[in-house]
């Protein structure tokens, strides 16, 4: 089986120092390239976070602190790795949540527009693979593939992976179709107006809250009666994208 193309797609993977888009830092990106003929291309990247990288990340990908201490800082290689992927889909494992509001925040933090990712179709693998068996990408390797992943948690086999067990997923089920347009409408978890899913819209197409006790909110409600609630925000550690799109709604309440 293969994926039917109108575009380029990228499928990615982060090793990072920790769990937190709006503060944690990359350490090692891969990409899987296929152009509309499905021809491959595999790039990898290995960052130096300019921070310690804690030992409960280590233990999970292998990469410390000595391994890319001489690597370049993510400032240096953004615009070859934005290049790489710009104009293209986007799918991984997990990307909706964790993996595309890091890599997002990386870049804004490097000076480059990404305003180009608002509207991009992404394919994440894990919500297609909790949708049908609930288990984690070792066993969806395992379960799809009958393989086993013995190099789980370095970024490129990691990437490999997620794109052999989509192929297999689109063999397995009747009902997916291997287009791009139905995997990204399929996998999308909410109508995520920021990248980190803090900000969605509801029916009405109006921003709301999606954490804290706002949950469900409209946005412009709760900073018009609660002046300060936007002054927590900026001075807390949510994405810089988060803060962006709060901001404008902000703007828009004065204008």
């Amino acid at each position: 089986m293969k994926l039917n193309l109108n575009k380029p797609i990228c499928f990615f993977d982060l090793e990072t120092t920790g769990t937190n888009p709006g503060k944690d830092r990359i350490v090692e990106i891969a990409v899987l390239k296929l152009d509309i003929n499905n021809q491959k291309k595999e790039m990898v990247w290995r960052v130096n976070p300019e921070c310690p990288i804690p030992d409960e990340a280590s233990s999970v990908h292998g990469i410390t602190d000595e391994m890319v201490k001489d690597q370049p800082i993510f400032k240096q290689i953004s615009k070859e790795i934005f290049n790489f992927i710009e104009g293209c889909d986007l799918g991984g494992y997990n990307i909706d949540k964790f993996d595309l509001p890091l890599l997002v925040e990386e870049f804004i933090r490097s000076g480059i527009d990404v305003s180009s990712f608002v509207k991009v179709k992404t394919v994440d693998v894990q919500t297609i693979f909790f949708k049908k068996e609930p288990r984690d990408l070792s066993s969806a390797l395992k379960f799809y593939c009958n393989k086993d992943h013995g190099n789980a948690h370095t970024a490129l086999d990691d990437t490999i992976a997620t794109y052999e067990v989509l192929l297999s997923q689109l063999d397995k089920y009747d009902d997916l179709e291997p287009s791009v347009d139905f995997l990204s409408t399929l996998t999308r978890r909410n109508k995520n107006i920021d990248f980190a899913g803090r900000i969605i819209e509801d029916d009405n197409g109006d921003a709301i809250f999606n954490f804290g006790k706002h949950k469900g909110k409209k946005v412009k409600e709760v900073l018009t009666k609660e002046k300060g609630y936007y002054s927590w925000m900026m001075n807390s550690d949510f994405p810089e994208y988060t803060k962006k799109v709060i901001t404008q709604v902000k703007l828009g309440l004065t204008n």
